[in-house]
């Protein structure tokens, strides 16, 4: 009784191949091939079973109406994995696929433009944060160098005040002889000695 095969069961791949040799276990049994002939099989002949001529005419034909089917089977496999294959490159799958395939470019273009307006949007607010900041930081530069430049004129105001008040007891032409005998009448001894607080410990009298 032959038994037929579904395409959906039986691999592309295995149909398609070749076939090839019958494969046979390596090892028979639990016995090594190493070990002896049993001592109840030594001299023993094996001879072939008795064939009936009838039985072997009759598996002949079944084995080639066997391969006659197995044959068909594997043709139209293959006819209908390339007649796919065929309709997956120039058919009707074909423009499925490059429909899908246009419908899924639209989406990432659209995804694509939707993240450099957001990119877009985050650029510029850093840029503007980034010029408030410089513009902040050059204000301040500017507020700084007014305000050092004030600081260094009202200083030069104190110095140039301080001047006009010691010029007042500057020694002139017309006050010469005044602070001579100024200094006459007053005399004053600067031979002392000090110590490292600035007090006066030693000084010499006046001759």
């Amino acid at each position: 009784m032959l038994q037929v095969i579904s395409a959906r069961t039986v691999p592309a791949a295995r149909l398609l191949a070749p076939r090839g040799a019958v494969l046979v276990e390596a090892v028979r049994g639990r016995k090594s091939r190493t070990d002896p002939v049993a001592k109840s099989k030594q001299g023993r002949i094996k001879m072939p079973g008795p064939v009936d001529p009838v039985e072997m005419v009759v598996l002949k034909e079944r084995y080639t109406e066997y391969q006659m089917m197995m044959r068909a089977l594997r043709m139209e496999f293959k006819e209908e994995v390339l007649r796919r294959k065929y309709e997956e490159e120039t058919g009707s799958m074909a423009e499925e696929k490059a429909a899908q395939e246009a419908e899924e470019h639209r989406g990432l273009m659209a995804w694509n433009k939707q993240e450099n307006l957001r990119l877009l949007a985050v650029r510029v607010e850093r840029v503007q944060k980034e010029t408030e900041e410089a513009e902040r930081k050059k204000l301040e530069a500017v507020l700084q160098r007014e305000q050092k430049q004030q600081e260094l004129l009202k200083e030069k105001e104190r110095e140039i005040l301080q001047l006009q008040e010691d010029a007042k007891n500057f020694i002139t032409l017309e006050n010469l002889d005044q602070r001579i005998e100024e200094a006459l009448d007053t005399p004053k001894n600067y031979n002392f000695a000090i110590d490292k607080e600035g007090r006066v410990v030693k000084q010499t009298m006046l001759q």
